[in-house]
């Protein structure tokens, strides 16, 4: 076969051949354009076969398009040792018309003619070459380097693009498993807080689907409370500013089911000031459980203030009728959840029953919180009540925890109910009717199980009919009303209470007392008792004060005979047991072991001489029955043999 010459070229046919090689390429990037170019590269020079390769490291060498004899032709992989393609890839031009099979045998079987040219980047690193063969000789001519030269430079740029899109394309496939797979949750906000992205972890916390994200404002995510704003707004201002916010803990609200959720929040500025770049972490386990122990301490706290007074069942004392039907009702109550209204005089003891019910519920290991309506300031009972959240009006400098939270699964005691404003009353009711509330200054509903025992000692149908009570809290409250008799309709407990009084306060103003004065007594039972228990409790109490003698007197300057009460004649003493003044001694001194000795026989009558149990005199005395076994031995009280049957 004779060798193939290429045909001579004149100026204008060098014009025309390039033109058709740009143009034949310039519309073209990537794949399209090197296979356009080694098509018509190898139709330039006259050569059956030409391709560009990707050279990466070591001995290997890949076709990126591939001209075989009028055609795209499939890539290949291949060797480079024995091949001149070794020579180009060292950084060498390879242009060899002839002989190209003998000198690079047995690789190159076939081939006589083969012109190469490396493609460097713009470091000089070779990325791979551009090269054309023939199995028939070639002549030199240099107009073919020259072609050569100028499509190597060309394909090099574009194959350094290629390389560089290539760098980039995994770049962001690892930024985004990284951005998308992160623990943390990153969002991407415009300067309005409208989201440009979001990742898993940013939708999960958030509740958002992917679909609401083109669609989602942050700030829509936030609630409407004073605190919750007044974080976003400082957020803001920060962003705004130009400067990085770090730390910040937001509070808001899923978008799916509005569940609180709190999160702490950095969040950068983009350079040009268009968006900002967000990540934050879900820390409202965090937070939860510091709000609980914020809420044990303020219990612990108002608890160790309680403890401080004295509040105990056993001062419940007295063997009166009127006394048993209370303490008859507390029994029948105490294991419902029903709420219960307290009715009674000043001073006759409604806190004592209401401790009562609450020891003898189930929920006895839960608080009893108290409240007393009518020694707060109307504007501040609302607050002691729901509690209010940071900045809800002037003075709330923080958050606080009101009483039925801190009673959350026990019992609230509202003294003097009678006193709450209409506007209070309307909370009571929701609460209630719902057991729900909101804190002040707050929109979170907070639900709560709470039994309430309310007291007053008002008339509240009368005061439902003037319009100063609401009917509809009335009846709520009015569940199971108890009614406390007044000191003056149980005078046979005067004895005892005194005695009790006595046992009370005489070590503590350092006095020994062994009897009461029969007088006083008498002065006692016909005393009217406006201020009931309480009233009695003072007098004792001033009357130990003033005596020093061991025989108890009291006084017309301790407790006047003649008072605006209605003064009644001593009432007739029965006679035996029930009556423990019919022990006194010849100058009508009672002796106090006497009125001990005849309230416990007393209590053991009622109890059918039972010692232990909810149904046992030790449990209605108030004493352990250990302790009272002691007493009965001490004073010399045993159980009656049965009469022979």
């Amino acid at each position: 076969m004779g060798v193939r010459m290429p045909r001579s070229a004149t100026a204008p046919d060098e014009i025309e051949l390039l033109r058709s090689i740009v143009e034949g390429t310039a519309s073209s990037t990537g794949d399209d354009f090197l296979r356009n170019l080694v098509r018509h590269l190898a139709e330039a020079v006259g050569m059956r076969h030409s391709f560009v390769s990707d050279f990466q490291a070591g001995t290997l060498l890949r076709t990126l398009a591939f001209w075989s004899d009028g055609e795209i032709a499939a890539n290949l992989e291949y060797e480079l040792r024995g091949t001149p393609c070794e020579e180009v890839i060292g950084g060498q031009d390879c242009f060899i018309p002839s002989g190209v099979q003998a000198r690079y045998a047995p690789r190159e079987k076939g081939i006589e003619a083969y012109f190469g040219v490396p493609l460097k980047a713009r470091n000089g690193q070779v990325l791979g070459h551009l090269c054309a063969f023939d199995e028939a000789p070639r002549a030199p001519d240099p107009r073919t380097l020259y072609l050569f030269k100028i499509f190597a430079g060309r394909a090099a740029a574009e194959l350094e693009r290629l390389r560089t899109d290539k760098q980039l394309r995994e770049s962001e496939d690892r930024l985004r498993d990284l951005f998308e797979e992160a623990p943390i949750a990153y969002v991407h906000e415009g300067v309005d807080t409208h989201f440009i992205r979001a990742n898993r972890a940013a939708l999960r916390i958030l509740g958002v689907k992917p679909e609401e994200v083109p669609c989602m404002y942050g700030r829509t995510l936030i609630p409407d409370t004073p605190d919750a704003q007044r974080r976003l707004k400082a957020a803001l201002e920060s962003v705004g500013r130009g400067t990085d916010t770090s730390g910040v803990v937001l509070e808001l609200r899923r978008k799916d089911d509005g569940r609180p959720i709190f999160v702490q929040w950095w969040s950068k500025p983009d350079p040009k000031g268009t968006y900002t770049r967000t990540m934050f972490v879900d820390i409202t386990d965090r937070i939860l459980l510091e709000r609980e122990q914020e809420r044990l301490q303020a219990q612990n706290l108002y608890l160790r203030e309680e403890i401080k007074s004295v509040h105990n069942f056993e001062e419940i004392v007295g063997s009166s009728p009127g006394l048993i039907g209370v303490l008859r009702d507390v029994q029948r109550v105490a294991p419902t959840h029903a709420t219960v209204l307290i009715l009674g005089e000043t001073g006759t003891g409604k806190e004592l029953i209401a401790r009562a019910i609450h020891s003898a519920s189930n929920r006895a290991d839960r608080p009893f919180i108290k409240i007393n309506c009518a020694a707060l300031p109307a504007g501040l009972i609302e607050s002691e009540l729901f509690g209010h959240e940071r900045g809800a009006f002037s003075g709330a400098i923080q958050r606080r925890i009101g009483r039925f939270e801190l009673a959350n699964g026990g019992t609230i005691f509202l003294d003097e109910i009678g006193e709450v404003s209409g506007d209070v009353q309307v909370k009571l009711l929701r609460v209630l009717q719902e057991q729900e509330f909101e804190r002040i200054g707050g929109n979170q509903t907070i639900k709560c199980d709470v039994r309430v025992i309310a007291a007053t000692n008002r008339d509240l149908p009368s005061a439902v009919a003037s319009g100063a009570f609401r009917a509809d809290l009335f009846y709520r409250l009015n569940v199971f009303p108890v009614k406390l008799p007044p000191l003056r309709e149980r005078t046979v407990d005067i004895p005892l209470l005194m005695q009790f009084f006595v046992q009370k306060y005489a070590a503590k103003v350092g006095r020994q007392v062994n009897a009461i004065e029969g007088k006083t007594i008498d002065r006692l039972l016909q005393y009217d008792w406006p201020g009931n228990i309480r009233e009695l409790e003072n007098v004792v109490e001033r009357a130990l004060i003033l005596s020093s003698a061991p025989l108890l007197s009291i006084g017309e300057d301790v407790l006047p005979v003649t008072t605006q009460a209605t003064v009644r004649p001593p009432p007739k003493r029965a006679a035996a047991v029930t009556d423990p003044v019919s022990r006194a001694s010849p100058d009508g001194a009672i002796d106090l072991d006497s009125v001990q000795r005849e309230h416990i026989l007393t209590t053991l009558r009622q109890t059918d001489w039972v010692v232990e149990g909810r149904q046992g005199a030790a449990l209605k005395l108030g004493m352990k029955p250990a302790t009272l076994r002691h007493r009965m031995k001490k004073l010399g009280i045993s159980r009656p043999s049965e009469p022979a049957g």
